[in-house]
């Protein structure tokens, strides 16, 4: 609202009111330019980063500080930006003379004109609205609408048809506890009342003995029991009693490529049956999830689309609608230490791992997986992965007649590649080993001291019950 009230009390004849103040200068206590940004930024919630509590505007609610006396100051509000003072008029031209003397009396006089005009401008209006009433408004005031009103058909493969099928079987899931509820999502995986979800979602029922929702996509609630879980896959089943629920296909995810299209589905942020689309970005990408007391080693698939907390446990579908990844995790900035929300980097479990682990937890409760018998070095800064030369925690380095013994790996090797690609981390070399089944032969290039490009060696993985 303007301080120039025409309703104002008029100015004492007595006070004198000061000449306006050059374009450039500032009144004092305004606040303009960068000053009035940080003056925003300093308020709690004012939307600036470090602020504490959202803001009642986009970008942040713009003030201005009360005008000093004898100064009109007109504010414009721009969120996010300061909300400086409006210069005062020009002088005037050369030549003309400013009026004087003028007093009390004859701004009254003035400010009733005017107010008199006013009312005659009113009344006239008003009777030319009176003349035309009949004309100036339409008989229908109905406006044109698109034609039908029918459902209109997607082109199979589109983002639309792909969520159209691909939502109602997807949930959304809750634990809660005596500390509140924990949400995420999963997906049907059997008619019979299977779902597929992260262990990190129903972790906190596994250890407290929480009740376990589910909410399918209709809105029906039913609760959930928890047939198995693996923290080393970052992966659960639930059963609830349902029967002629759809399930979702578990695609091929070796035969995904980057850039591929894809689309998550899921609830982010407690928002159900969300659905966001991207590209595959990256493949093989060593991703530790779940818990810091029980963390799992992904390999991952890397994608653009949005992921937000509570999307874990959603699919991650492609084009033709099958699931190819579990949604687990999202990368976040340096030195963050809780989860802040899509920035462009979501991980999800490949759906061979998530198919070979359900199935696992669905016959017997319990999962398993690969390992070749080491322990590595994890202060080794050079070529590849070491094997550790001195036993950790009682554990020897090589695991003896393990897999990596048998091979002739001693302590000290190390690991430069598996199946012809390089690692240079421990934890790449771990996702490698944890998305082959146990059973399966891989083949390491192995290099003991003194040797110059390694050896290749072929290992037959061993098998280890998970948790």
């Amino acid at each position: 609202m303007s301080d120039d009230n025409p309703f104002a009390p008029p100015t004492p004849a007595s006070r004198q009111v000061p000449p306006p103040r050059p374009p450039d200068e500032v009144p004092p206590g305004a606040s303009s330019g960068p000053d009035a940004e940080r003056a925003h930024a300093d308020r709690p919630g004012g939307g600036r980063p470090g602020t504490s509590g959202p803001a009642p505007y986009p970008h942040g609610a713009p003030t201005s500080p009360p005008p000093p006396p004898f100064t009109t100051v007109q504010t414009v509000s721009h969120p996010g930006h300061g909300a400086g003072p409006v210069p005062p008029p020009p002088p005037p031209p050369a030549g003309r003379t400013r009026a004087r003397g003028l007093g009390a009396g004859s701004m009254v006089l003035v400010a009733s004109l005017a107010l008199l005009a006013g009312l005659l401008g009113g009344i006239g209006g008003s009777a030319l609205m009176d003349e035309r009433e009949d004309t100036a408004r339409p008989a229908d005031a109905a406006l044109p609408k698109a034609a039908g009103g029918a459902t209109v058909d997607r082109p199979e493969g589109s983002v639309a048809a792909i969520a159209a099928e691909a939502l109602p079987s997807v949930v959304s899931i809750a634990v809660r506890g005596a500390e509140g509820e924990a949400t995420g999502s999963g997906m049907v995986l059997k008619s019979d009342g299977y779902i597929l979800t992260n262990n990190h979602v129903v972790a906190g029922a596994t250890t407290s003995g929480a009740p376990v929702f589910v909410t399918f996509s209709d809105g029906h609630e039913k609760r959930a029991e928890i047939v198995g879980a693996t923290p080393d896959y970052d992966l659960a089943v639930l059963k609830v009693d349902e029967e002629g629920l759809t399930p979702l296909v578990l695609g091929d995810s070796d035969a995904v490529v980057v850039g591929d299209d894809v689309l998550a589905a899921g609830s982010p942020l407690g928002l159900d049956a969300t659905v966001t689309t991207g590209i595959v970005s990256a493949l093989h990408r060593p991703v530790q999830a779940g818990e810091q007391s029980a963390t799992a080693f992904i390999d991952a698939i890397q994608t653009d689309a949005a992921i937000n907390p509570g999307n874990s446990g959603g699919p991650l579908l492609n084009s033709a609608g099958e699931v190819i990844g579990i949604n687990s995790a999202i990368a976040q900035a340096p030195g963050s230490l809780t989860a802040t929300g899509n920035i462009g980097l979501g991980f999800a479990i490949p759906s061979n791992q998530a198919r070979r682990t359900a199935e696992q937890l669905i016959e017997t409760g319990e999962a398993t997986f690969p390992v070749i018998g080491v322990l590595l070095d994890q202060t080794y800064q050079g070529e590849g992965v070491r094997v550790a030369s001195t036993a950790q925690g009682g554990q020897p380095p090589v695991t003896p007649d393990g897999p990596a013994d048998r091979a002739g790996i001693a302590p000290g090797d190390v690991i430069l590649a598996i199946d012809g690609r390089p690692v240079s981390r421990s934890d790449e070399l771990i996702v490698a080993i944890r998305a082959m089944a146990p059973g399966d032969a891989v083949t390491l290039r192995v290099r003991s001291d003194g040797e110059g490009e390694g050896r290749e060696v072929r290992v037959v993985l061993d098998e280890k019950t998970s948790g």
